[in-house]
């Protein structure tokens, strides 16, 4: 059987800016700022990395890198360390860091990017299994059926679900034995070459996405279909 494995950030979906979690999450809780002080948070927030799935920290706070080298292997430590991180950044009540982090989960800070519906919807059609390998602290899986992908997700391999994060080839063996794939004709679509490289431990073949602003990648996932053409004419003349 021929798969498809899909990273979550930066690939289907994307996490929405700084500046809009900072902005949604004041606005839940009823507080009002300058605009001043609320540009120069956000900019403080993003150079300290505390918007999981944003940009990674300029500089990982000496008595936060344990947490930060594991922090998808379990929900506490994904929660422990992004508040920790915003916790560098002082802001007018202590409780928005948890508000925040509580905000970066909800269905409407990700936007799937324009092609995801139409790539993933395309391989239901054409009876090609997917799954989703996400090194992640929560459960994404109410993004999806917010945004009407659940429906051609076959399997979710979640770190903090099996306590191992990519790129240990076990998460993505995890989501090819859920398929009943062969690693061999599996590939795997991911932003992080790191990451997402994990796969080729186990043989299955890689392709990479920028991890760019929805509205700056249109149309990045488009080529999984050709590939996925490439690998059943190979495995048909095999």
């Amino acid at each position: 059987m021929i798969a498809v494995l899909f990273d979550f950030s930066g690939t289907l979906f994307r996490i929405e800016s700084t500046e809009s979690w900072l902005r949604g999450t004041l606005a839940e809780a009823g507080i009002a700022l300058p605009e001043a002080e609320i540009t120069s948070a956000a900019k403080a927030l993003e150079v300290a990395g505390a918007l999981p799935g944003g940009a990674n920290p300029v500089r990982v706070p000496e008595e936060l890198a344990s947490l930060w080298a594991t922090r998808d292997e379990s929900a506490e430590l994904h929660r422990a360390t992004y508040t920790g991180l915003s916790r560098q950044v002082p802001l007018p009540d202590p409780r928005l860091h948890d508000r925040l982090y509580d905000r970066h989960r909800s269905p409407s800070a990700w936007q799937p990017y324009p092609d995801a519906a139409e790539v993933l919807r395309e391989l239901r059609e054409r009876g090609i299994g997917v799954g989703v390998v996400s090194n992640i602290g929560w459960d994404l899986r109410p993004v999806f059926r917010e945004h009407g992908l659940d429906p051609y997700v076959d399997v979710y391999a979640l770190s903090y679900e099996h306590g191992v994060q990519k790129p240990d080839p076990r998460l993505f063996a995890l989501a090819c034995e859920g398929l009943g794939a062969d690693p061999r004709t599996t590939l795997m679509v991911g932003d992080d070459r790191r990451a997402d490289g994990g796969a080729a431990a186990l043989g299955c073949g890689l392709h990479f996405v920028d991890h760019l602003p929805v509205t700056e990648r249109p149309d990045g996932l488009l080529a999984v279909l050709d590939l996925v053409d490439g690998a059943r004419e190979d495995t048909a003349d095999k």
